[in-house]
């Protein structure tokens, strides 16, 4: 097994991924806000990596469902007050995760040096 394949540094990519996916279904959402009949998406990966992680894997797929919140007069249901709000914390989580892969890397080049 190398390096990349650790489940640390796959289950960094896979949450990188999923948190990817988020970001993308919360721009969907606030493009969104006015869109008759329009069902804001949330996505799911947290549960499903941590059970990846327990297994000795950390690859997991990011899933993307409708959400079942109430919707308004119109059939929207997106929440602007609940996007803004899921959109700090992705972006907290992939700047961390950031991090996190920045350091691994700089590890491995620490290490390249010194052999």
């Amino acid at each position: 097994m190398g390096v990349f394949d650790s489940v640390t540094s796959v289950a960094l990519n896979s949450a990188l991924d999923g948190l990817a996916a988020r970001q993308t279904a919360i721009a969907d959402n606030v493009a969104n806000l006015q869109t008759p009949n329009y069902q804001a998406k949330r996505v799911q990966f947290e549960d499903a990596l941590k059970a990846a992680v327990a297994e000795g894997s950390g690859a997991v797929t990011a899933t993307t469902s409708r959400s079942l919140e109430p919707t308004d007069t119109n059939g929207n249901n997106v929440n602007l007050d609940t996007e803004t709000v899921s959109n700090v914390d992705t972006n907290l989580r992939y700047s961390l995760a950031t991090q996190a892969v920045s350091g691994q890397f700089s590890a491995i080049r620490a290490a390249m040096k010194t052999s």
